[in-house]
C-alpha cells in the first residue's frame, strides 16, 4: 500500500481506500478487491477554506445585494412611449434585470423634457 499525505491506496488494484485514521496499526478494507492494508498515511488531514479563497463570478452572483455599475446602465434605445408629463411620444429608455432571473426586467424611461419613469415588464 502506498500513502500521499493522508490518501492511502491499495497494493493490489491501487483503489483509494476509505477512512484514513493516521494509526498504523489500523487495517483498511479495499472496497474494490477486498485485501487488507495497513494504514500507513503519516495523519489525518483536515483542510478548510473561506469562499474567498476561491474568487468566482458565479457565487458573487448569489450574493444577496449586487451593484449595477455605470458601464451597465449605458445602453439606452429610443422607444415609442408617450411621457406622461409632456406628452412627447418618443422617449429613451434602459432595460435593466434587478429582479430574480425568473422575473422580468425594469424599463428606465427618459423623456427630454427631463421627466423620469420606470416600468416593471
Amino acid at each position: 500500500m502506498s500513502a500521499i499525505g493522508s490518501l492511502v491506496f491499495c497494493t493490489d488494484c491501487g483503489n483509494l481506500l476509505d477512512s484514513s485514521t493516521g494509526d498504523a496499526n489500523t487495517l483498511l478494507t479495499c472496497a474494490c478487491c477486498g485485501t487488507e492494508n495497513r494504514d500507513t498515511s503519516s495523519q489525518t488531514v483536515l483542510t478548510k477554506t473561506k469562499a474567498s479563497s476561491f474568487p468566482s463570478v458565479l457565487r458573487q452572483k448569489r450574493s444577496a445585494v449586487q451593484t449595477v455599475e455605470m458601464s451597465d446602465r449605458d445602453n439606452e434605445a429610443t422607444a415609442m412611449e408617450t411621457c406622461p408629463e409632456c406628452g412627447r411620444k418618443e422617449v429613451k429608455y434602459q432595460s435593466l434585470q434587478l429582479r430574480g432571473a425568473d422575473e422580468g426586467s425594469t424599463n428606465f424611461y427618459t423623456c427630454e423634457c427631463g421627466y423620469k419613469w420606470k416600468e416593471n415588464n
